[in-house]
Formats: structure tokens, sequence, C-alpha cells
């Protein structure tokens, strides 16, 4: 049943373009990327058992690369895959000597990742653009109705194949691992090993999805890619929906950019309301909305 009430809503929005208006499909095209994000993050937390803090780390590795290389002449899918994986090995590099941290530490290094990455965009202004930006040459499309499909298409399979990872062995193995790893260890599994492949996995969705978000956008800047602000809405996303679903966590981000549109008339307010709600789900529905419903249906 499940999986039928998802073909469906995938089945709807594939053809939403022919039914909506240009300006809600930037919204929801800028919604999905926010979706791999999320379910790059969750796979890390949900799984792995590792809070990463710092995941626009990742996505501004893998932005400003691609950036960096469309101001080069680089064409526009080789500068998608070189963002994917510069974000992948900036993610092996913080990775490999933060997972041997216990508690809480591994969080405050990828915090602090992301507070490096911010200063180095700065101090070399002139390549980066500083805190202005950089200026991106090409964009994917001019017409939003590609953009829009793009989106959800990077999206959707992202989706499947973080979802079918989860529930491979492996995926098996890193749950075990987040949530036992003395016994995990104990049953001759490497958990290092896993849960810093768990790390890249995440590192090369989360790189891919940013460089073709700033592609979407045209630019690349510290505000857009790179915030701290930015990596605690995707987290909350990830919570929101459910942890340790990766469909949950799409949801949730999609649920969070739109309703912030919607109540941008609010000002200031639509914050607050969106905050309002997020923190009720997550204190009443610890397992997010689409993990309360899976466990729901499952009692």
């Amino acid at each position: 049943m499940r999986r039928l009430v998802l073909f469906l809503l995938l089945l709807v929005a594939a053809f939403l373009p022919f039914g909506v208006s240009a300006y809600v499909l930037g919204v929801l095209t800028l919604a999905y990327y926010f979706g791999v994000f999320a379910m790059s993050w969750d796979l890390l937390f949900g799984f792995a058992g590792e809070v990463n803090f710092g995941p626009t780390f990742l996505i501004g590795l893998g932005a400003y690369a691609a950036g960096l290389l469309d101001n080069h002449g680089w064409p526009v899918w080789f500068d998608v895959i070189a963002g994917a994986l510069a974000a992948l090995l900036g993610g092996l590099v913080l990775a490999i000597p933060a997972l041997r941290l216990r508690g809480p530490y591994f969080g405050l290094v990828t915090l602090v990742a992301v507070l490096v990455l911010q200063q180095v965009i700065v101090i070399f202004a002139g390549v980066t653009g500083g805190e202005i930006g950089l200026t991106i040459n090409d964009v994917l499309s001019l017409d939003p109705k590609i953009n829009y499909w793009l989106a959800f298409a990077a999206m959707t399979v992202s989706g499947a194949l973080l979802y079918g990872l989860s529930r491979s062995p492996v995926g098996l193995i890193l749950q075990a691992s987040g949530q036992d790893p003395i016994e995990a260890q104990a049953l001759g599994f490497n958990v290092a090993k896993h849960k810093i492949a768990a790390f890249a996995v995440s590192a090369l969705f989360s790189g891919f999805a940013g460089a073709m978000m700033v592609f979407y956008l045209g630019t690349a800047s510290v505000n857009t890619v790179v915030d701290i602000a930015v990596g605690v809405q995707i987290i909350i996303a990830a919570v929101l929906g459910g942890r340790r679903t990766i469909v949950g966590p799409a949801i949730g981000a999609v649920f969070l950019i739109v309703a912030a549109e919607i109540l941008r008339p609010l000002g200031q307010l639509s914050t607050f309301v969106v905050s309002a709600v997020a923190l009720a789900v997550i204190l009443f529905f610890p397992d997010g909305l689409v993990g309360h419903l899976m466990h729901r249906r499952g009692a």
C-alpha cells in the first residue's frame, strides 16, 4: 500500500508542470534539491548513528567545485560530476580522522568544517567571489519545466538508490553499527569501515545535488550553500519527515520549503510558525511524520 501511495505521488509530481505556474515550479525545484540533501543526511544519522552538524560543508564543496570549473569553461555535465567527486573526496578527508572520535566530538568537527570552508571562501574572494558569491556562467535550462524535471529526477533517482542501499545487507550492517557498535564489532563487522562508507555516500549525493542546484540558481554563495542555517533546515527536514526512512526526509524538505514560501507574506512571523510546527512534530512524533505512520501501520 505504501509503495502504491508513493508511486501515485511521484506520478502526480511528474505531470505537475502541465498544471501549475512557473513560480510554483521554481519553489518545488529548490525543494527537491533540499530533499536530496535531507535524504543524504538521513543515511548517515538514521542508519550510521552519526550526527553531521555540517551538511553544508559537503554541499558547499560540490557547489563551489562545479561553479569554479564552469568559470573555466568546462561543460556543465562534467562540472556536476566533478562537484560530486569533490564532495566525496572532502568527505573522506574529514570522516576518516573524525570518526575516530567518540560522543559529540564528531558532530563538532563537522560543524567546525563548515566554519573553515566559509573562511576559505571569504579569504580567497578573488577566486570564490567571497561574500558576494560566485557567478555561474551557465544554467541547466531557461525553461522552468525542464529545471523542475531535472530536480525531480535527481531527487527520485537519489532516493531510489539511497533507499535500496539502506535496505541492502550493507544498510542493515550500518544500522546495527549505529544502534550498538560494540555488539556489531563483536559479530565481526568492521564498524569504522561501514560508517566511512556511509559518510562517503552521503557526501557524494550532497555534492551532486549541490552542484545541480547552483546551476539552477546561477550563483554559489555562503548564504545559499554553506550557511549553518541552511544545514539546520536540512536537519529539521530529515527529523521532521522521519529518521531511518529515506523517503521521509524528502517529504519533510518539500514541506519546509513550500510552507516557508506560502507564509512569506507574514515576514519574520513565517519562520516562527514553521519552526513551531516542526518543533511540535518532533516533540509529539519523535519518529517523524512518515516514521510515525509506518510504525502505526506496522503495529
